[in-house]
């Protein structure tokens, strides 16, 4: 392999070995590479010899001759070590000599990926040349450092081929007979065609013999490499490895490798996700074995750490209509050996607000990983609630077993059947409700980040049957909860988040539906500025219900003053109606205002302060604080 076969580190004045591997074409840049390396070790030897006293190192100047490449000027400064020891404050001069040699490779590794292959680099130690500098008399002192570097031509393809290819590679364009020759499309070039061997199942495809010539006259780069496919490769055995306390049987199925099957590496990337996705492990790293067995198969090891088994959290959110709202969970890891997790969580809500009572639930679930399927869980589930809202009470009791389906990275689905006993007293007097419901869920989720996202978008999509036991009406509740972010300028300053949730109620009459299946509009939730759930259906009388339809639009305008602290503005909207669907005959209220965020590392701290815009529900100023965006 030869890559520019008369390029200096510097000019002619330079030391004599150097110079004979710069033109000497028996010397690839591998080799060159090597010598630096060899007088980088002895100088660092000879200085440690007898250790020299420390001095200021009063300036360091980078510059670019010939050349206005501006990307190129600054990805060289990036690159320098030089520079980053600068920053750093590295003034012993030991250190600087020694980060002066490998400087050189450096930076002439970024200008082969910018694409120039004659270039000359000076680096110069209060004016002379480090690569002159003998190893074993360094200099006792460095005030200043002076790197130059005349980039030369640029150089483009005289020949770009890479083969064999597996069908339906398509290499990248750039790197084409007349494209700029960068060394990165080389190497990015040669790993897609070993990506395409790999993802047929050519576990073992690796690049063959390498002929890289550099042609300075005609300023041209010959590129010409081999991959060597090998066999085709088949699934071998998972093999645990570790001291983890889930049964190796259990890391197998949770897995899911396709033992036997053709090697994909999707596949691999896949096993290594469903085990971390079930919060049992600290640490997964899944690895493929260095040889293959009998008949071309090949071993996948998965290494894993345990996380600790146990894990307790609370919560906290005030509002001065809503008043204080706490919350906490305890978690069991692995319960029963296979990667089991038991949940147990309460919360009170309504504390010190002037908006109906007190809210309590209290709830367990259990879940088990890779159980129809390794990505199906089942779970099971027993809540407990307590509500005293401003239009019901209702003291209900469900219980249900169901499953979750991972389809993909982004989108995941519920299917359940549960059972729901409640005791309620509303408008329309007290009543009890037995019903069987089978609650389908689907969530598309593509947020850049699920506690403060910047992009993307997310939908949560509900439907849930349910049948009367005991004479009730049935019918069914309709939930969506659509969300997206967009950001605007550099560095994500500025976020555009919108919301829309849609609800409705079909089958029963609103006096014939259960209470906590309606919906009702204002608060945290809903229409900041508004008092907690004050907009329903009017009865007359003074009395509310809540609606069969529901609408909320939200809006927030994020910006990022510094790394911690964003400013918010926000605008809620949302209608409530007694008809199944929105027809327009129900009401709207709507509320905005001001909020502040300040980043953690268990996401922003929320205060928003809000008032109404429109509608007869409520007046004054709302405050909302607790962990997290709005939406």
């Amino acid at each position: 392999m030869e890559l520019c076969p008369r390029t200096p580190y510097s000019r002619a004045e330079q030391h004599p070995a150097l110079r004979q591997i710069a033109q000497d074409k028996r010397y690839p840049v591998a080799q060159r590479s090597g010598i630096l390396h060899i007088f980088k070790a002895l100088a660092v030897v000879a200085l440690g010899v007898s250790a020299l006293p420390a001095h200021a190192l009063d300036s360091l100047d980078i510059t670019l001759r010939n050349s206005d490449n501006t990307s190129l000027r600054t990805r060289l400064r990036l690159a320098s070590l030089l520079r980053t020891a600068d920053k750093e404050g590295v003034t012993d001069p030991q250190d600087l000599f020694a980060t002066a040699l490998a400087d050189y490779q450096r930076l002439l590794e970024t200008l082969y990926a910018y694409g120039y292959y004659s270039g000359v680099i000076n680096i110069r130690l209060d004016g002379q040349e480090a690569a002159l500098i003998p190893p074993l008399s360094p200099p006792k002192q460095i005030s200043r450092i002076d790197v130059s570097i005349d980039p030369g031509p640029p150089f483009v393809f005289a020949t770009a081929r890479i083969a064999p290819l597996a069908p339906g590679t398509t290499l990248p364009p750039e790197f084409a007979r007349g494209q700029r020759a960068r060394s990165s499309v080389v190497l990015d070039s040669v790993q897609t065609a070993v990506t395409g061997w790999r993802e047929a199942g050519y576990a073992k495809a690796t690049p063959g013999a390498r002929t890289l010539t550099a042609d300075h006259a005609a300023r041209t780069l010959s590129a010409q490499i081999a991959i060597l496919p090998g066999p085709q490769v088949r699934f071998g055995r998972l093999i645990p490895a570790g001291t983890s306390a889930v049964r190796a049987r259990r890391i197998h199925r949770i897995a899911g490798l396709p033992e036997g099957e053709v090697f994909s590496p999707q596949e691999i990337d896949k096993a290594a996700t469903r085990l971390r996705r079930t919060g049992t492990f600290r640490s997964v790293d899944v690895t493929e074995a260095k040889t293959l067995g009998p008949d071309n198969t090949m071993d996948i090891t998965a290494a894993v750490v345990d996380e600790k088994r146990h894990r307790f959290g609370a919560g906290a959110e005030i509002s001065n209509v809503e008043g204080l709202a706490l919350s906490g969970f305890w978690m069991h890891r692995n319960l029963l050996g296979g990667a089991e997790r038991l949940r147990v969580e309460g919360s009170a809500s309504g504390i010190g607000g002037t908006t109906g009572g007190i809210d309590y639930a209290l709830g367990t679930r259990f879940e088990r990983p890779a159980v129809f399927g390794a990505d199906t869980k089942f779970f099971a589930h027993l809540d407990l609630e307590v509500l005293d809202e401003p239009d019901f009470k209702s003291n209900e009791a469900t219980a249900g077993v169901g499953a979750t389906r991972i389809f993909s990275d982004h989108l995941e689905g519920d299917l359940e059947i549960a059972l729901t006993y409640s005791e309620t007293e509303d408008a329309f007097g007290k009543r009890r409700f037995t019903l069987l419901t089978f609650p389908t869920a689907l969530r598309w989720d593509l947020r850049d980040n699920i506690l403060n996202p910047t992009r993307g978008h997310y939908i949560n999509a509900n439907v849930t049957p349910f049948f009367g036991l005991s004479g009730e009406d049935t019918g069914g509740q309709i939930k969506f909860d659509s969300r997206i972010y967009r950001s605007l300028g550099s560095n994500d300053r500025f976020v555009v988040a919108g919301r829309v949730q849609l609800g409705s109620v079909v089958g029963p009459a609103l006096a014939d539906a259960p209470p906590t299946y309606l919906f009702h509009s204002g608060g945290g939730g809903t229409v900041r500025g508004q008092p907690y759930q004050s907009l329903g259906v009017d009865l007359g009388g003074g009395t509310t219900a809540g609606g069969r339809s529901f609408v909320g639009l939200s809006g927030e305008l994020r910006a990022r003053m510094t790394d911690t602290i964003s400013l918010v503005g926000f605008a809620d909207a949302g209608y409530i109606g007694a008809e199944s669907f929105y027809d327009g005959s129900g009401e709207w209220h709507s509320g905005a205002g001001l909020g502040l965020r300040y980043d953690t590392v268990v996401g922003p701290v929320r205060l928003d302060i809000a008032a109404p815009l429109s509608g007869s529900t409520g007046e004054g100023v709302q405050v909302y604080v607790g962990i997290g965006q709005a939406f």
